[in-house]
């Protein structure tokens, strides 16, 4: 008896820590059809005058985004129609969340190229890194 609890307890244990390895999101590195820019192209863009939307939580938003960026909140504002009022298919638009840790702007993006926007550019590494920077908040 003791011999199948010496291999049960770690075998449990084994499984606890890999449910909570996979229960922690990652976004993905890439999107299909986007372009995956880093927080200096973040800067270009931004320069460029190219439309930041931002798609983290309303309480996300109010405690701080880039100047001048589109709130669409992912879960209950963003579609296609929300979209359309803030860019239109061929202009630059460029789509953020929270960093590496946050899924949001990755299935954004994916929406928008579905819906057929010809330029969508992906800040993976979100507001947070872009703060960090030290590049202008609201």
């Amino acid at each position: 008896m003791k011999f199948r609890y010496a291999i049960l307890i770690p075998l449990l244990s084994l499984m606890a820590l890999h449910s909570a390895l996979a229960a922690k999101k990652v976004s993905p590195e890439t999107v299909a059809g986007a372009v995956t820019v880093n927080t200096l192209e973040a800067k270009k863009l931004f320069d460029q005058g190219a439309i930041f939307l931002d798609v983290r939580s309303n309480r996300d938003w109010e405690a701080g985004r880039i100047p001048g960026s589109k709130h669409l909140e992912l879960k209950k504002v963003f579609n296609q129609q929300s979209l359309s009022a803030v860019a239109s298919p061929e202009q630059k638009l460029l789509i953020y969340c929270n960093s590496t840790g946050c899924t949001r702007s990755s299935k954004a993006c994916k929406k928008a190229v579905e819906w057929g926007y010809k330029n969508v550019y992906y800040y993976r590494l979100g507001f947070p890194t872009w703060q960090s920077k030290g590049y202008a908040v609201e």
